[in-house]
């Protein structure tokens, strides 16, 4: 199976790198739209700041193969982000598949501390992508944005309000946190997502 890694300037693209060879695949780390159209599944994942990252797709016209591909794809924390219409992180319009817009979280206690890290929880998962869960998971964060729950939303997790943990619509599926970092759980994750 073919597996392509949307190749920008962001990072933590390495670590999921590894876990698919971890799994025994060699991904395609790529920018070259030929080969992310003709790949069996995209994986589009990414820490860093909107903006930038947006600014580097969209000079090589990547946001719209991006939006034009019709296998599976799966988009991880900013990729996550970056699938939705618009975020405030720098005022940025985004790739627009998921009807949603990116907040930054706005503490209200001391203890609230941005950004988000560690392990939480997710519950109310609803998609093959999570094929074997009961009740809850804890999967690991890393993040100062969030998505609001929304018609997409296929899991919710908890920090500062209830946000959307993951997203789905029609063959997009994106997790605002990092399976490559989540253990057994998110190979779990990410392995539902290659017997899609």
């Amino acid at each position: 199976m073919n597996i392509a890694i949307v190749k920008y300037n962001a990072g933590n693209i390495y670590s999921v790198v590894n876990a698919l060879r971890r799994m025994g695949i060699e991904p395609d780390l790529t920018d070259n739209a030929e080969r992310l159209a003709k790949a069996d599944k995209v994986i589009f994942p990414g820490q860093g700041e909107a903006r930038s990252a947006m600014d580097y797709l969209r000079e090589r016209r990547l946001d719209e193969v991006i939006r034009n591909l019709r296998q599976p794809v799966f988009g991880i924390c900013v990729g996550q982000q970056l699938l939705c219409r618009h975020s405030e992180e720098g005022d940025t319009d985004c790739i627009g598949i998921f009807d949603a817009d990116v907040r930054r979280f706005v503490p209200s206690r001391h203890e609230e501390k941005v950004p988000a890290m560690g392990w939480n929880k997710i519950t109310d998962t609803k998609s093959p992508l999570f094929k074997g869960f009961k009740g809850y998971e804890y999967v690991y964060f890393v993040h100062s944005y969030y998505v609001p729950l929304s018609a997409d939303t296929i899991a919710t997790a908890d920090y500062i309000q209830p946000y959307s943990a993951a997203l789905a619509k029609d063959n997009f599926f994106a997790t605002q946190f990092h399976p490559e970092k989540s253990g057994s759980v998110g190979a779990r994750i990410l392995q539902n997502f290659i017997d899609l």
